[in-house]
């Protein structure tokens, strides 16, 4: 298989190369990043030599589908956001440039380029709120109820997302992520 990570060398991009490449490592991966404030490379040393690494936005579709295309990706794996909600409040521009506007670049990128699969990595505060006694489960047909600019960024993504599939055919996965830790985890979000 071929991939693209995208978000490629930030917390959950890094940890998903690096588990992709322990169980299939004659898999072709190229990790794609713009290296922002929590893109960070060395995440990627140990795995230096097994990938290609591009230094891109996902905003920028001309590098996006040069590169699916010379690399012959058949799988896009969506990891790039900008996910810091207090930022979003002060900025919210750049979450909605990124994560929606980004997202529909990248996709549509990937439906000129002949993608086979584009997976997208959403999160699960599309959804909105819970009540902290409540015995309540959001499911797949949960309404959104975004309550943040990031959520709704977010939202507005997971949306184009499906557009893609409903208009062009291109085979889509979303996946809603709940709050993750671990290994290359940007200090100031483990708190």
């Amino acid at each position: 298989m071929r991939l693209l990570v995208t978000g490629g060398a930030g917390f959950i991009g890094s940890n998903f190369v690096h588990y992709w490449l322990e169980r299939y490592p004659d898999d072709h991966v190229v990790a794609y990043d713009l290296l922002t404030y929590a893109g960070n490379r060395p995440n990627l040393a140990a795995v230096e030599d097994q990938i290609v690494f591009v230094q891109g936005d996902i905003g920028d579709g001309e590098l996006a589908e040069k590169t699916l295309r010379e690399e012959e990706i058949g799988v896009v794996v969506n990891f790039a956001a900008e996910s810091h909600n207090s930022l979003a409040v002060v900025d919210p521009g750049r979450f909605f440039r990124t994560n929606a506007l980004g997202t529909q670049t990248l996709l549509e990128a990937s439906r000129r380029a002949g993608v086979e699969r584009f997976h997208h990595v959403s999160t699960c505060e599309v959804y909105g709120d819970l009540p902290l006694d409540s015995d309540d489960v959001f499911t797949e047909e949960s309404p959104y109820r975004p309550r943040t600019p990031y959520n709704a960024s977010k939202a507005a993504a997971d949306h184009a997302v499906r557009a893609y599939f409903e208009t062009y055919g291109l085979p889509v996965t979303i996946t809603n992520c709940s709050n993750n830790y671990g290994s290359y985890q940007f200090p100031e979000k483990v708190i």
